[in-house]
């Protein structure tokens, strides 16, 4: 069953680029205490995650800040090293937004929220959501009924359920 508003986040190992290499990231220590928003999208580089998804949160970040928010997270099924450089191409780690990757796409089959998509190449990816958390559990929750579009997920849409 897909994650729900009032659950919590289960325990998931991510990853992100260091000055060494990939870095584990342990995301429920990631989240305790704070107020954090976490957008997923199918792919790095595909069409409307690079034109639409990541550009609606790089303008919202700083309106999300004036609400208390201590992070705005973007996972994707992808390895460390494309979600670094897709980061550094959009203008997202510039932002500020941290660019996390769920290489074996445990966290997305832990809540639920795959889909595999084989004319496209899309195997094993995350569907298109956002959701606002708060020490680990989820308060607002949107997802897209097609990954091909970004309106209930966008950052000025989930800015506005918060």
């Amino acid at each position: 069953m897909s994650i729900t508003v009032g659950d919590t986040l289960p325990g998931a190992t991510l990853l992100q680029l260091g000055e060494n290499g990939p870095e584990a990231v342990d995301l429920s220590e990631k989240l305790k205490g704070r107020k954090v928003v976490i957008f997923a999208v199918p792919g790095a580089y595909t069409g409307v995650c690079t034109t639409a998804h990541v550009p609606s949160f790089i303008r919202t970040k700083a309106q999300f800040e004036a609400k208390g928010i201590d992070e705005i997270i973007c996972i994707s099924v992808n390895d460390p090293f494309v979600m670094a450089a897709w980061g550094e191409s959009t203008g997202a780690t510039a932002a500020g937004i941290s660019m996390l990757a769920d290489a074996e796409s445990a966290f997305t089959s832990a809540i639920d929220m795959g889909f595999t998509a084989p004319p496209a190449g899309l195997i094993k990816r995350s569907a298109r959501y956002a959701m606002y958390v708060e020490d680990g559990v989820v308060k607002v929750l949107h997802s897209e009924e097609s990954p091909g579009t970004c309106e209930a997920s966008g950052g000025e849409s989930l800015l506005a359920a918060i």
